[in-house]
């Protein structure tokens, strides 16, 4: 049973033939193993992706200016 998956630090590629981009993931089961694969995403889904990922980055934002992170406190 998969428990997680996690997102590489590698570059995400682009098929234009297929429309198609794709992420390399590490998929992360239960027992402990771990395997490679790849997200893959149709163009809607990519900016789909793209507005959940900038709300979340301003609500990490949001919680670090609150908690006085940022002003260096």
């Amino acid at each position: 049973m998969i428990s997680h998956i996690t997102i590489d630090k590698k570059d995400a590629t682009y098929d234009h033939r297929a429309g198609q981009a794709a992420l390399s993931v590490t998929v992360h089961h239960r027992d402990g193993r771990t395997e490679q694969s790849r997200l893959v995403m149709d163009p809607g889904q990519v900016e789909l992706f793209t507005i959940q990922l900038g709300q979340l980055i301003e609500t990490r934002a949001h919680a670090r200016r609150r908690n006085g992170e940022l002003a260096g406190m």
